[in-house]
């Protein structure tokens, strides 16, 4: 070959290379999202209250329409519509800036959402139009544990190992700091978890959220008796808030909505109240208290260690 052809072939060879690389790679990218595309029109199926559903396996949009945010969100699952009282909840707040506040009610706007799946409470109206936007999982409040719940919601998103995992670092997290804080107020000390709502207070028993699940069941701390026989079965029991001493314990967990009156805590009764007294008093910020999510339980757990072993 006479040497001035040898660049020539050589720019050649480059290019023919280079033709080829780049066909690969535009290969390589239309195999990538063909996977994608599969992913995400891939299904399973999973057995609800009311029969077998197929949902997306790989949900990218799921609007949730009660209980159940903090749950996927700490599994990692992007949620883009949400109640108003979820949307409230500080532990949410930075991971739902973007999500769009709705109710069960507002059809034409979960649409444009285009969810692929919807998570609720079967107490909701208009399910029937709502399975027509997306699969629609309902489940009734209760009826699965606390932390069963959790695991079925990682069920529908294909993320049970994940929730499982979770579930059993909880439990143990949730016993040792029951174990310090028995030790620090003692076997028999009572607690009394409360809340203030429109001129009332609620008491709750042990699976109301308001924490009432870490506290009676995972710590097994004690419930005042005269708690246990009004707000145990039902899960909850209205009282007027005069009459909130008769019922409390050595300490009150007290939630409290910022837009509530909470004037009633100025009042000489409260400040009467043997656990006032003593300091055994626990404010908490009831937007925050409301769930018994994954990450409200996250939040919960904490709020009690900082509390009771401060």
């Amino acid at each position: 070959m006479k040497k001035w052809l040898l660049p020539m072939f050589m720019m050649v060879v480059l290019v023919l290379a280079a033709c080829g690389n780049g066909n690969k790679e535009e290969n390589s990218k239309k195999d990538e999202e063909a996977v994608k595309e599969a992913s995400s029109s891939e299904t399973i199926t999973y057995q609800s209250e009311t029969g077998p559903i197929e949902v997306p396996a790989n949900p990218k949009r799921v609007v949730v329409l009660s209980s159940y945010t903090g749950d996927l969100l700490q599994l990692g699952v992007n949620v883009v519509g949400v109640d108003a009282w979820e949307a409230n909840n500080p532990n949410f707040q930075d991971d739902i800036k973007n999500a769009v506040v709705v109710e069960n009610t507002d059809i034409e706007k979960i649409i444009e959402l285009d969810p692929d799946l919807i998570i609720g409470l079967n107490n909701i109206e208009n399910a029937d139009k709502l399975a027509e936007i997306a699969p629609t999982v309902l489940f009734t409040y209760g009826k699965a544990d606390y932390l069963q719940q959790f695991i079925e919601i990682g069920k529908v998103v294909n993320k049970e190992k994940e929730a499982e995992k979770w579930v059993e670092d909880f439990k143990a997290r949730a016993a040792e700091v029951g174990k310090k804080i028995k030790e620090k107020i003692g076997e028999d000390a009572t607690v009394t978890v409360a809340e203030s709502f429109d001129k009332q207070l609620y008491l709750f028993g042990d699976n109301w959220a308001r924490g009432t699940e870490i506290l009676y069941q995972e710590m097994g701390l004690k419930m005042p008796e005269k708690v246990k026989e009004v707000a145990l079965e039902p899960g909850y029991f209205a009282i007027s808030q005069e009459v909130l001493g008769e019922y409390t314990g050595d300490y009150i967990i007290l939630s409290v909505p910022d837009d509530q009156d909470s004037s009633f805590m100025n009042t000489s009764w409260f400040k009467d109240i043997d656990a006032v007294k003593n300091g055994h008093l626990y404010k908490a910020n009831a937007s925050a208290f409301y769930f018994n999510d994954a990450k409200t339980l996250d939040y919960q757990l904490d709020f009690f260690e900082e509390k009771f072993l401060q």
